[in-house]
């Protein structure tokens, strides 16, 4: 898939707007993709919870709740956080898509919640499937796009790449190590922030921080550590990761998300030329919009 990076698709959906390589697009508005709610604001009954320690589908203490039209992560049923590391998985894979989720940190951080989770949550992506995650696993083999909220003090960019049981490739080198920061600012308080994620298979995948591209990085793969507990038998390593699930964190700090959306481009994955007029026009419409 290294035509999509001849094509341009890192200049796209994310900082300066540039014109698609094949010409002006001759794509309608009525023919280009729409974006799916796949939060109806209403209830869970599309996804999946699995919290360390508690079995899947165990959804402990109400953790993951509705409330207010948000999905809420809480802790007010925890003595102790005791790494009970969570996610909620939405119940469908995927492989190229466009993801956005709104989030906000709120609240005080749970009783045992270790220092650097505070304010810390994430998105995981081309994750395995929940049903295959053993009891005491802490999180599911991923590539987690961090969310971090500001402390007052120092600058702590969120949109950030973590790979539990993964690795990368990030700027033509393997990216062995756990975390890599990305050039997102901070954003402290309560504030809600809009993250993207555009994932094409096992090419491309972006972070997208409030419409700029904050992180980018190719060919993700199973491999290296920073996963406990896991199920041998699926931690595959060197086998490439061309899709997966894709799940939402509670790490002991309260957070909040009121949209989770997504663009499928599945049926775009087979025609680069078209891929890149269709993410164009996207861009464009996301634009008139602002």
């Amino acid at each position: 898939m290294h035509k999509f990076i001849q094509l341009g698709i890192l200049t796209l959906l994310g900082g300066a707007l540039t014109a698609c390589q094949f010409g002006q697009s001759t794509l309608k508005e009525d023919a280009l993709p729409q974006w799916v709610d796949l939060f109806n604001g209403k209830d869970l009954n599309d996804w999946t919870v699995k919290i360390a320690k508690h079995e899947v589908g165990d959804n402990f203490a109400h953790t993951f709740r509705v409330e207010d039209s948000v999905i809420k992560v809480s802790y007010e049923g925890y003595n102790q956080f005791d790494q009970q590391y969570g996610h909620i998985f939405y119940n469908k894979p995927y492989s190229y898509y466009l993801l956005r989720v709104e989030y906000r940190f709120v609240g005080e951080q749970a009783k045992g919640g270790e220092g650097w989770a505070w304010r810390n949550s994430g998105i995981m992506l081309h994750s395995q499937d929940p049903h295959t995650m053993l009891k005491d696993q802490d999180f599911p083999i991923s590539l987690e796009d961090q969310l971090l909220g500001g402390n007052g003090k120092e600058e702590r960019p969120t949109g950030n790449l973590c790979t539990p049981g993964t690795e990368v490739v990030y700027k033509n080198e393997q990216f062995t190590p756990h975390c890599l920061n990305s050039s997102s600012k901070t954003y402290a308080g309560d504030q809600w922030v809009t993250a993207d994620a555009l994932v094409l298979g096992d090419s491309i995948i972006k972070h997208i921080i409030n419409r700029d591209t904050v992180m980018v990085y190719t060919h993700p793969t199973i491999n290296g550590g920073n996963v406990s507990n896991y199920d041998p038998n699926i931690k595959q390593d060197g086998q490439v990761l061309k899709s997966g699930y894709f799940c939402l964190q509670s790490e002991s700090h309260p957070v909040e998300f009121r949209k989770v959306a997504i663009i499928d481009l599945a049926p775009y994955a087979k025609n680069p030329e078209k891929l890149q007029s269709v993410l164009e026009k996207i861009r464009e419409r996301e634009l008139k919009k602002e």
